[in-house]
């Protein structure tokens, strides 16, 4: 379902500025027009298809509306004749209309990974935690372990080359949570599909256990990543599984080894490795790859940008068994051990 945006209300309609709205509409969704709204929604029983984002007031009223944006303090929400700010203390719970329909996302052409095809809206990460952390994996091998996302249902996921690096062995842990139940489920049978050294990514094939699918994460396809703008990131630090951290883009193009990346206060530790850095929309938007020894605060992620290149060509980097190193990697030079002028150059 297409999200309702600016451009596709009449030319007439007034779309209210962010002060106007928290001043005009800090209590407007009690007034007696939305009231009945909810109220008539709430009458015409649950069992619907959900067909937009369900909010539940305090008092078990229910209304039906796309939500735009939201923070702390307040849910705005599309009525299709109004745009309205819900103070959240007055709403008991928000089902969105991604949680139940599988996301407002699709293949991209060809590809083994999904973008957004509808505008998404923006969230806390607590609202993201469950749905996305169930794309998140553990990669671990006989040498260490890192993380990892799934960016196809049928068990692709994205990694460090780094955390793979030289290994065969490898196990992937899956998270899933119901309710109150939770579970956790160790994959024996990985599949190195790809590797890329120079931009240390690697591309995995999990075999679902019962031969069903996987929850997947939405890679970012506009680039639109912003200094200061609010990310975080979901991994495995130190085999803490699930830890979910947050922090802000401090640059989005840090040069290191003629490569650009993004640079973010999200903690980024050991385990980290191959986890995802999301945007608040939920999407993709990073790859964790290091940290700054000795500095809290400092930590990078590979741009969505090379994961999607990756992906895209990942025939050309097909992992070989005989060659477990694919790729090119530059050593570095001999140090110099006599810094004196060479003698054939002494003419004295």
């Amino acid at each position: 379902m297409a999200r309702v945006g600016a451009q596709n209300r009449p030319e007439t309609m007034e779309i209210l500025s962010m002060d106007r709205l928290i001043k005009v509409a800090a209590g407007a969704v009690l007034s007696a027009g939305v009231a009945a709204m909810a109220a008539a929604q709430g009458d015409a029983g649950g069992d619907e298809q959900l067909a937009s984002d369900r909010i539940t007031f305090s008092d078990g009223r229910t209304l039906d509306a796309t939500v735009l944006r939201e923070d702390d303090e307040q849910v705005w929400v599309d009525l299709g004749f109004q745009v309205l700010a819900i103070p959240r203390a007055d709403i008991a719970s928000i089902l969105y209309l991604d949680d139940t329909t599988g996301g407002s996302g699709a293949p991209a052409e060809g590809q083994l990974y999904s973008v957004a095809t509808d505008p998404l809206a923006s969230r806390e990460p607590e609202d993201h935690a469950e749905s996305l952390g169930a794309a998140v994996i553990k990669v671990s091998t006989p040498s260490g372990l890192g993380s990892g996302f799934i960016i196809h249902e049928d068990g692709y996921a994205i990694t460090n080359a780094h955390v793979i690096q030289g290994e065969t062995n490898i196990r992937a842990t899956t998270f899933s949570q119901e309710g109150q139940q939770f579970s956790r489920e160790v994959i024996e049978d990985i599949e190195i599909v790809a590797v890329n050294d120079a931009i240390d990514l690697a591309l995995i094939k999990m075999e679902h256990p019962d031969g069903g699918t996987f929850p997947i994460v939405l890679l970012n396809n506009d680039d639109d990543l912003a200094v200061g703008e609010p990310v975080f990131a979901i991994g495995n630090p130190l085999g803490l599984e699930r830890t979910l951290s947050r922090g802000v883009v401090s640059t989005t193009n840090r040069a290191f080894w003629g490569l650009a990346f993004v640079q973010t206060t999200t903690e980024i530790n050991p385990g980290n490795s191959g986890g995802p850095l999301f945007n608040l929309k939920g999407e993709v938007v990073g790859c964790t790859n290091m940290g700054a020894l000795f500095a809290d605060g400092i930590g990078f992620a590979i741009p969505a940008r090379y994961i999607r290149d990756f992906v895209q060509n990942h025939q050309a980097f097909a992992y070989d068994k005989d060659n477990p190193n694919s790729g090119i990697r530059y050593h570095e030079p001999p140090t110099r051990l006599d810094f004196g002028a060479p003698a054939a150059l002494n003419d004295r």
